[in-house]
C-alpha cells in the first residue's frame, strides 16, 4: 500500500470497493456509445459486449493504446495494476476519453499467496470481489474447453485409435483454475478395461492452457475455430502432429467458448469503463489481456491503456513482438513502473531494511530501471516513468531518483494514486499525453518474421537481457530445425525464465549482463502460433503456500466477502 495522505485511514482494498459507489453497467456502456441492447448483463455492474457490436465498430479509426509496464518486480511492490487503473482514471480527468484494459485474475493466486488482481486502494476495477472470483465464467468456459479436448482424445484412443496416436507421445494435459499441486502428475484410466488405457498425465493451472493464449490472440469466433483447430495435442508412431481438428473437437470448443469471447465490461472506483478479458500465462504465454478488448477499446476512446505481465523484459517484450505483431496494434508510449523500496532492493537493500533511507543503494539499483527504459525505447516507442511513492520515501531519495531519471533523459513522475485515486496520477496523465503529442512513436518488433528461431531467441537474450549468448544443448537445436522444417520459422518466440531478474538466476538484481541463457526445452503452441523456449524451471501448476489466502476468504453477517487481498 502507498499513501501521502496522512489523514486517511488506511483500509483494504474490498472495503473500499464495498464504498465505492458503482453506477449501473449500462449507463458505463452509453457513455461509449454501447446500445443497451448490445451489453449482456451479468448483474447490474458488469457486462458482456455483444460481438455483434465489435464487429460493427471496427472501421473506425483507433484511439492512442499506452502500455504500462514494470522493473523487474521484487516482494517489495511495484504497482503496475493500480498505475494502470490510476492513469486511466487521470486520463478521463483530464478530459480524454479513455479505457482501462486489463486480464483477467485466476483463482490460483486469488486463494494462493498473491491476491487478486483488479488494482488497489482508490485504483480499483469494481466490483473487485466478482472480478476476482468467477466474474463472467470465461475461465469456466476455457477450462471446460481445454479439457473436452482432453477427453475427446483419449475417448478416440478407447475406441480404436484410427489417427494411431502415441500414447506416449501426448503432450496435452488437463487444466484446472485453482493450485494444486497434487495434480501435478497423476496416471488416469485405472479401474479396469472399461475405464480406458492408463498412461501418465498431469493438470496445468487454466491460465498456462494453450486454450486461454488462443482465447486472447483471436480476432473473431471463425479465427478461434480455426486457431483451436491447429493445437497439435500428440504424434504418431511416425511423429507426425495431431491436432484438434483431427479429432474433430474444435467445432465444440468454439461453442463452449463462444459467450465467453465477448469482452467484458466493468468501471473503475471512479466510474471509468474497463475491458477485463482474458489471462494467460506472462512466462509459458505471452501474459497480455485479449485482442478483441483492446481492439474493442481503441475504436471506443482516444486513449486505451494497458498492461503486460512480468517486468518489461518479459511482459512488454511479449507484448511488442507477439500480441502485436499478430493484431497490428501500435502503442504510442510506455510507462514504466517502479517504487523507491523497489529499487533499493535492486540496489542490493534486504526487504526488512526498506524502510530505511539508502541513497547509494537507490542509485546502484537504478540500473534495473536505466536497463528496462533502454529496453523500451529499442522498441520506438516513448517511455515515462512512473514512481508508485510510499510514505517512507526520503526527500534524499527521491533527489536522487530525479537525478537519475534526468541522466538518461526520461521523464519521471511521482504518483499516489493508491491513497489520491485519480488525483495522483493527473500528473502523470498529462506528462504521458504530452510525450504523445511531441513524440511520433515509430513502433517496430525487435526481430523480423523470417529471421530463424533460434536466431530469435539469442536475439532476445542479447538485446534485451544482455546477455553474452544463448546455451542450447543439441536436442534443443534438433528441435529448432524440426520444428521450422515443419514450417514454423516465421513464428515469434516465447521466451519462459525467472520474472525477478534479466539473467535466469531469480536472484541476480539489479542489471546483470554477459550471462549466458541456458534453453532447456522448446515447446510449440500452434493455435497460439509461438514457439516456447523454456530456461530454467518454470511451474504450470502452482501449489497453495503454508498460510494460503483462502485461510481468511469468508462471508460476514452481511453477506459480504471478507479477506480478499
Amino acid at each position: 500500500m502507498s499513501t501521502t495522505s496522512a489523514q486517511k485511514t488506511v483500509k483494504s482494498d474490498i472495503e473500499i470497493a464495498h464504498e465505492a459507489k458503482l453506477r449501473p453497467i449500462g449507463e458505463i456502456g452509453a457513455r461509449l456509445g454501447i446500445p443497451a441492447d448490445a451489453l449482456y448483463n451479468y448483474g447490474p455492474h458488469k457486462a458482456k459486449v455483444a460481438m455483434s457490436h465489435v464487429e460493427s465498430i471496427r472501421s473506425r479509426p483507433r484511439g492512442k493504446l499506452i502500455l504500462v509496464t514494470g522493473i523487474s518486480p521484487t516482494p517489495a511492490g511495484e504497482g503496475k495494476t493500480t498505475t494502470t487503473v490510476g492513469l486511466g482514471d487521470a486520463l478521463n480527468r483530464i478530459g480524454k476519453k479513455a479505457i482501462i484494459c486489463l486480464r483477467e485474475p485466476s483463482l490460483g493466486p486469488s486463494f494462493g499467496a498473491k491476491g487478486g488482481a483488479a488494482g488497489g486502494g482508490y485504483a480499483q476495477v469494481v466490483p473487485m470481489e466478482d472480478i476476482n472470483l468467477h466474474f463472467t465464467g470465461d475461465f469456466h468456459a476455457i477450462t471446460s474447453a481445454h479439457n473436452l479436448l482432453a477427453a475427446m482424445l483419449d475417448n478416440h484412443i478407447y475406441w480404436g485409435n484410427t489417427l494411431g496416436i502415441d500414447a506416449r507421445r501426448i503432450s496435452w494435459r488437463r487444466v484446472v483454475d485453482l493450485n494444486d499441486r497434487a495434480l501435478r502428475s497423476i496416471v488416469n484410466s485405472l479401474g479396469g478395461v472399461a475405464n480406458g488405457f492408463p498412461r501418465e498425465d498431469g493438470f496445468d493451472i487454466t491460465v498456462a492452457s494453450e486454450v486461454m493464449a488462443v482465447f486472447c490472440l483471436a480476432n473473431d469466433l471463425k479465427d478461434l475455430e480455426k486457431r483451436l483447430g491447429n493445437i497439435i495435442v500428440a504424434e504418431n508412431r511416425k511423429r507426425e502432429p495431431i491436432r484438434a481438428a483431427d479429432l474433430q473437437a474444435a467445432g465444440a470448443m468454439t461453442v463452449l467458448l463462444k459467450e465467453a469471447l465477448s469482452p467484458n465490461l466493468v468501471q473503475t472506483i471512479e466510474n471509468n469503463p474497463a475491458f477485463i478479458h482474458g489471462g494467460p500465462f506472462a512466462n509459458i504465454a505471452h501474459g497480455c489481456n485479449s485482442v478483441l478488448a483492446t481492439t474493442t477499446a481503441l475504436h471506443l476512446a482516444d486513449y486505451v491503456v494497458t498492461e503486460a505481465g512480468f517486468g518489461a523484459d518479459l511482459g512488454a517484450e511479449k507484448f511488442f513482438d507477439i500480441k502485436c505483431r499478430k493484431s497490428g496494434l501500435s502503442p504510442e508510449a510506455a510507462v514504466l513502473v517502479a517504487s523507491i523500496r523497489a529499487i533499493k532492493m535492486h540496489g542490493g537493500v534486504p526487504r526488512a531494511e526498506l524502510g530505511k533511507e539508502d541513497v547509494k543503494a537507490l542509485e546502484k539499483g537504478f540500473a534495473n530501471v536505466a536497463r528496462h527504459v533502454a529496453n523500451l525505447r529499442g522498441f520506438g516507442v516513448p517511455v515515462v516513468v512512473g514512481i508508485n511513492r510510499f510514505n517512507a520515501d526520503t526527500d534524499a531519495e527521491i533527489a536522487m531518483l530525479r537525478k537519475c531519471c534526468e541522466g538518461i533523459g526520461v521523464a519521471v513522475v511521482l504518483c499516489t494514486h493508491w491513497a489520491d485515486g485519480s488525483a495522483g496520477t493527473e500528473a502523470l496523465a498529462k506528462v504521458v499525453v504530452a510525450e504523445i503529442d511531441k513524440r511520433t512513436a515509430k513502433f517496430k518488433p525487435l526481430y523480423p518474421e523470417d529471421m530463424g528461431l533460434l536466431d530469435k531467441i539469442r536475439t532476445i537474450a542479447q538485446k534485451i537481457y544482455h546477455a553474452a549468448d544463448v546455451a542450447a544443448e543439441k536436442r534443443v537445436t534438433d528441435r529448432l530445425a524440426e520444428l521450422e522444417g515443419r514450417g514454423f520459422r516465421h513464428f515469434p518466440v516465447c521466451i519462459a525464465k525467472t520474472q525477478y531478474s534479466f539473467s535466469t538466476d531469480p536472484a541476480a538484481l539489479g542489471a546483470p549482463s554477459g550471462h549466458i541463457v541456458p534453453i532447456r526445452e522448446i515447446r510449440l503452441s500452434a493455435g497460439a502460433e509461438f514457439v516456447i523456449a523454456i530456461c530454467g524451471d518454470i511451474m504450470t501448476m502452482p501449489g497453495l503456500p503454508s498460510k494460503p489466502a483462502a485461510h481468511e476468504i469468508r462471508l460476514n453477517d452481511k453477506g459480504e466477502i471478507e479477506g480478499l487481498f
